[in-house]
């Protein structure tokens, strides 16, 4: 890749070209948790917090009714912090004069200007769109006066809270090389890949980062495989990817025998979002949100389409790898990522824990620097679809400067086909796999409580 092409497509702060493509889809801003006064006893008397999202500083805050705000942090008065507002239970006030905005930034108050000043019905700070899915707070970051497209009602939105868990992380890195570890079918033959298997009864839905040590879903000649052997004996997969009104659909085929395949099906959402199989009734759908150019957030929603999550258990098991309230991982470069020599020769292909494959990514991503060269790189067949992805984003980058539609989820006119999309991960008949991930697909769909059933034909007397 030239020089010119990895600057326009890591660069993401206001005025930029791809900065744009992102604004034009709706963002992640926080964790709802970050409100919640038992994970963050701040919030029970001040529920602020200033917020950073592609390079703009914010400041979100609640009213006393429980609406959301966010707005940019400057106050318009003279530019001081409005992180550090008053809440006043109906608006933030700046400390420096007083000035006082709702949710909606309409100036309430000049208390230093003279009695019957009309200035607060000239003033206007700016505000975002903000909606409440899943256990996160969106924002829509578009223009001023732009209409945001309908935020799409895909399975980790349309679940109820029973069945959905909402987590992030930081990682000090552009959100590119974020975003590329997870949509790259090839890696996890290698970067997680673990040279013991464990019992597969000792794995629970629930665990933290442990889904390469679950097992498959299928049977192998009546045996069920843990994933750790499969990712470990097949590692050349047969990749490739199909264009799909989100993004691509991307499929990863490990022959294993002449009668079994194991298939890997797995979605890749425009522009930044991809959604993977945890196992038989769990998925990962995770977004990754520039901070900044060299720092990322990702978001996960965890979906469950069978019982509910337990959501305590889930955060407090992901919580012994990454400290709240900031969501910062407890590895890094400043510790090696936890790497162990000896690890790495008896047990793991890394080398940086079982327990947590987060920090396999974590590492993958960080060490390439906070901006990847990518005029370094060397790219071979397995990396197809790091290639189709790069030219969906450049070719999205031509299209909102020329004033066209976006993919995915920015085109309103595909707001319908914003559901789903479907994953799997299992064995398959070698011959049958597209029918076969098909009809586990409807299985699994078939027995979520919370998918709407459609209603059977009723004879009529």
């Amino acid at each position: 890749m030239k020089a010119e092409q990895n600057e326009l497509l890591t660069r993401v702060g206001p005025g930029t070209a791809c900065g744009a493509v992102l604004r034009s889809y709706w963002q992640p801003v926080a964790l709802v948790d970050e409100f919640n006064p038992a994970l963050d006893a701040r919030m029970a008397q001040r529920p602020v917090k200033a917020v950073r999202v592609m390079g703009q500083d914010l400041v979100l805050f609640k009213d006393d009714k429980g609406a959301w705000g966010l707005l940019d942090r400057d106050c318009p008065h003279r530019g001081a912090d409005l992180s550090f507002g008053r809440a006043e239970g109906d608006g933030l006030r700046c400390p420096f004069h007083g000035w006082k905005f709702d949710v909606n930034g309409k100036c309430l108050d000049t208390p230093a200007e003279p009695a019957g000043s009309r200035l607060c019905d000239r003033v206007k700070q700016r505000s975002y769109p903000v909606l409440e899915r899943s256990g996160i707070v969106f924002a829509w970051l578009g223009e001023e006066d732009s209409t945001p497209p309908p935020f799409p009602e895909f399975d980790c939105f349309a679940a109820p809270s029973t069945h959905t868990f909402a987590f992030k992380g930081l990682w000090n890195a552009n959100w590119l090389q974020c975003f590329e570890v997870g949509i790259d079918p090839a890696h996890p033959s290698f970067l997680h890949r673990f040279l013991n298997d464990e019992a597969l009864d000792a794995i629970g839905d629930n665990a933290a980062g442990k889904q390469f040590r679950s097992a498959s879903a299928g049977d192998a000649q009546g045996e069920r495989w843990p994933m750790t052997r499969i990712m470990r004996e097949f590692h050349q997969p047969e990749i490739s990817f199909e264009a799909q009104p989100w993004g691509l659909q991307l499929t990863a085929l490990r022959p294993m025998t002449q009668e079994l395949t194991h298939v890997r099906i797995t979605q890749s959402i425009f522009p930044h979002t991809f959604v993977i199989p945890l196992s038989e009734t769990l998925t990962i759908s995770q977004m990754h949100v520039p901070v900044d150019d060299t720092h990322t957030y990702w978001y996960s929603v965890f979906t469950s389409f069978d019982g509910p999550v337990d959501k305590e258990a889930m955060r407090n098991q992901r919580t012994q790898y990454i400290s709240l309230p900031d969501y910062i991982p407890n590895s890094g470069r400043h510790n090696n990522w936890g790497f162990n020599a000896d690890e790495q020769r008896s047990s793991t292909y890394l080398g940086m824990g079982e327990d947590d494959i987060n920090v396999h990514d974590q590492w993958a991503v960080e060490s390439m620097g906070a901006i990847q060269d990518r005029t370094r790189e060397h790219l071979g067949t397995s990396d197809k679809v790091i290639m189709a992805n790069r030219r969906m984003l450049l070719k999205a980058i031509e299209a909102v400067q020329a004033g066209g539609t976006l993919p995915g989820p920015a085109d309103a006119s595909q707001a319908a086909a914003m559901r789903g999309p479907d994953t799997v991960d299992g064995i398959a008949p070698a011959g049958e796999w597209p029918t076969w991930w098909r009809e586990r697909v409807q299985a699994k769909r078939d027995g979520a409580p919370w998918i709407a059933k459609a209603p059977t034909d009723k004879a009529v007397a």
